[in-house]
């Protein structure tokens, strides 16, 4: 077996991913005076954040999926967050950067956003909230499932500003998507479309659309506070009521959650490159091994 062979077939996989892959093309989007803005607010990065893209790509990966703003959310810990706030105005093209954390303990998950500093994961649900809003930040309950429902008493939903309604895994969970929107309707939250992307599926592939009257970081944090966003599933629009039927009236927003198309044949063949070189590669190391 030559050691060739699944370079070679990784090295077509590459290339013929690289030349089909297509980046979705920015639109600066109005309505009703305000600036409506594609967003992502539960995103990780590497190191330490169970994803392969660093800061840079993860910033280059978000502007080629049409978004305009993104919150880097590392677990309990925010010098990623910093980084990318750093870099964003010096790439030639960049989302708006959220400082963020996903503060995560056994029994809840909250990001936080906005904020400028780490918030402990060793606090009760309600002194995070308070953490997080003395640290100027925005409170949004992460992927809440009725695993976590018993955390969130009612003084904690009174404290909390959002709730992810729209997920890429609920798509395929149809009891768990329920229960995201069961929790969204408790009290007044703001909806939020996030990808909680680690490396797999896309960023913004699920996303939250702000209705902001400045094109800036802190418009958006202002949008947010305002309860003023959109978010769509496959079928449902959630959010402020007014501003669904504006986004209706203006032709409507691309929905989250797209169709994935099938797969072309080169996409098909690509893919099955991949697949098989690694095989080899697998064989070949068990082989080389066994003749040792």
């Amino acid at each position: 077996m030559r050691a060739w062979l699944p370079l070679a077939g990784l090295a077509v996989a590459l290339v013929v991913g690289t030349a089909i892959d297509r980046p979705v093309e920015p639109v600066a989007r109005t309505m009703g005076g305000y600036h409506v803005l594609a967003g992502d607010f539960h995103v990780h990065v590497f190191p330490f954040g169970w994803s392969p893209l660093s800061v840079r790509e993860t910033l280059l990966e978000a502007t080629r999926q049409g978004l305009d703003v993104v919150a880097i959310t590392p677990h309990v810990q925010t010098w990623q967050a910093g980084v990318a706030q750093w870099l964003a105005p010096r790439m030639s093209r960049s989302p708006i950067v959220l400082k963020g954390e996903e503060v995560t303990t056994p029994g809840f998950h909250v990001l936080a956003i906005g904020v400028d500093g780490t918030i402990s994961d060793r606090l009760p649900l309600g002194e995070t909230l308070d953490a997080i809003h003395r640290r100027g930040g925005i409170a949004i309950a992460a992927h809440p499932y009725r695993a976590v429902w018993d955390h969130y008493d009612s003084a904690s939903l009174r404290k909390l500003d959002g709730s992810e309604v729209v997920r890429p895994e609920a798509q395929y969970m149809e009891q768990g998507a329920a229960e995201l929107r069961e929790f969204h309707v408790r009290t007044p939250l703001t909806a939020f479309g996030n990808s909680d992307y680690h490396g797999f599926g896309l960023i913004g592939f699920s996303r939250t659309y702000v209705f902001a009257t400045e094109r800036t970081a802190r418009g958006v944090m202002d949008a947010i506070r305002a309860g003023r966003t959109v978010v769509y599933d496959r079928d449902r629009a959630y959010g402020d009521p007014a501003l669904i039927a504006l986004a209706d009236a203006n032709g409507g927003l691309p929905r989250a959650m797209p169709q994935v198309p099938e797969p072309g044949w080169l996409r098909t063949f690509s893919r099955l490159c991949a697949v098989a070189s690694i095989a080899i590669l697998v064989l070949f190391n068990q082989w080389n091994n066994g003749a040792r």
